[in-house]
Parts: structure tokens; sequence; C-alpha cells
């Protein structure tokens, strides 16, 4: 019989070169994770950075009594769930049919071209991004250039707080679902290849191979990727939103992230603003808890397994 002290002593001499290679990153995951979250202690004092954490008034609860008793608050919540709502149902598609029509390519060079461009707008920042949407459908911009030049009139899109949802979900897709699809085609690239040609042996057609193989070969991880989405449903973005937050107005460009940022950090109010992230980080638990709930009821893993 194997001595279990003696096979984790073999073990651990055998992944030494591993565990060596992980040391960083679980340092930088608990520098930078875990060691901030000592901050929280904040939403529930008076904080003064004069005098640091240990020395700042306790107050309990008054810091979230205000803030939900705070009409801007609920303003920027209703801003948050709606933009999340918008971007799950117009963006949330889009990697996966990316992903689908890639796969789809049968030249590997044209595929590999295809990624390399659609890849791209990810590295861009959303200052540069932005600047290319307002080049492109600003005031001043290549559209409404082109509309004037043939007496159509201008298009507000920059500046109209009414479509400001449908503004930063077009930019998202632009910018993100390039990248967004690696993970389905890494999905695809597991899927048994001969379930294709036996279907097609069989006379299924392109959809119906489509329909019967490669979604169900995706349901797994797209029910993961639906979990993580939905526990992220109240982190829309800040730099996005941010930049544009002057040119629509703060009625329809505040979300939770900025509202901390104007209403905590720019006013010194910072116990108000970390009472915000708190609401924002209980509630997101709340959500992939559900999320990954409602994934095990219809048989997938989720976050993990039962």
């Amino acid at each position: 019989m194997t001595n279990p002290r003696l096979s984790w002593r073999v073990r651990l001499r055998r992944d030494r070169a591993l565990l060596l290679m992980v040391v960083p990153a679980v340092v930088l995951l608990v520098v930078f994770n875990y060691a901030p979250l000592f901050g929280l202690v904040t939403a529930f004092q008076e904080y003064d950075p004069l005098v640091g954490v240990w020395h700042s008034d306790w107050v309990g609860l008054d810091q979230f009594r205000a803030l939900f008793g705070d009409p801007l608050f609920w303003q920027a919540l209703g801003n948050t769930l709606y933009l999340s709502f918008v971007q799950l149902v117009l963006f949330f598609p889009i990697p996966i049919a990316l992903a689908l029509l890639l796969n789809s390519v049968l030249s590997e060079r044209l595929r590999n071209f295809i990624q390399s461009i659609v890849y791209l707008p990810h590295f861009f920042s959303w200052v540069l991004a932005i600047t290319i949407f307002q080049q492109m459908l600003g005031g001043a911009g290549v559209l409404n250039q082109f509309l004037r030049t043939h007496d159509i009139g201008t298009w507000d899109i920059m500046t109209n707080p009414s479509t400001f949802a449908l503004l930063v979900t077009s930019q998202a897709v632009w910018k993100e679902a390039g990248w967004s699809i690696i993970v389905f085609l890494a999905a695809l690239a597991a899927i048994n290849t001969d379930l294709y040609e036996a279907a097609a042996a069989d006379g299924a057609g392109r959809f119906r191979r489509m329909w019967h193989i490669t979604l169900p070969g995706l349901r797994g991880v797209i029910m993961l990727m639906l979990v993580l989405r939905l526990g992220n449903a109240l982190s829309v973005g800040f730099e996005q939103f941010l930049i544009q937050r002057d040119a629509v107005g703060h009625d329809a460009a505040d979300v939770l992230d900025t509202f901390s940022f104007y209403y905590g950090i720019t006013t010194n109010n910072y116990s108000y603003g970390a009472a915000a992230g708190l609401f924002k980080s209980v509630i997101s638990l709340v959500l992939i808890w559900g999320a990954n709930r409602l994934a095990h009821a219809f048989g997938e893993d989720g976050l993990y397994r039962r």
C-alpha cells in the first residue's frame, strides 16, 4: 500500500518546477486582488486619509443609508442594468457567430488573416477606439460630411442620450467581439471531426451539422461564458463611459463605476464611493451564484461541478 506522505513528497518533487512557475502569479493575485479587500472597511467609516483607516471615525451603516437615499445612485444602477441587458442581448451572441463563421472558412491562411484583423481592436485603448468612432460618426465625421454634401441633413449619434446604449454596445462589439471568439474557437477545435464526417455521410447538410454537432459541442462553454457575463452584469465599463459622459450627460452615461468615481473620489468622500463599490461587489457575487445554479439546473457544469 502506497504511503500517502511519501506519495505527496514524490509529487512535490516532480512538480517543483511547475509550482515555482505559479508562485509569481499567486503573489500578484494576493497583492492586487486580495490585499486591497482590507480597504472595504472604509465603507463603514467616515474615512479621512490624513488620519488613516485605524483612526477614522466608525459610522456603521450610515454610508449605505445615504447611498440608498440618493436618487443619483438609483439612476446609475438603472443605467448599469439597462446597458448590461442591451450588451447581453446584442453583444453576447456575436462572438459565437463569428467563431462559427471562422470555423467554416476552409483556407487556413485566410482564417488566420481574418483572426488577426478582428483581434486587433482589442489592443486599442478606449481613447483611441472612441476617437475613431468620433471621426466616423461625430458631428464633423465622415458620415455627417457625406450627408451634408448630399443635403440629407446630419445624424446625431455621438451626443444623443437616447441612442447611447446602442452606441456603447456597437463600440464594445467593434473592440472586443473579435477577442472574445478565442475561447469559442478553442471549444470548436475540441469537437471530434469524425462526427462531422459521419453526419455528412448520412446526408446532413451544413446547417444540420452545425445544429446537431457544433452547437451542442459549444453548449458548455456558452453556459460558462453566460455565467461569467451575468456575474459581471454590474461591470459594464469605466473608461468608455468616463470619456463620453460629458458628451451625452450624466443622466445617460453614469453607471456604478463612474458614480463611485465622481461622487466618491472626486469629492473626497471616499467612504461613500467604497460603499457603492461594496454594494456592487455583493450584488455581483449573488448574480454569479444564481447564474451558476441556473447552469446546474440545465445540466451544465457552470463554474464548477456539483
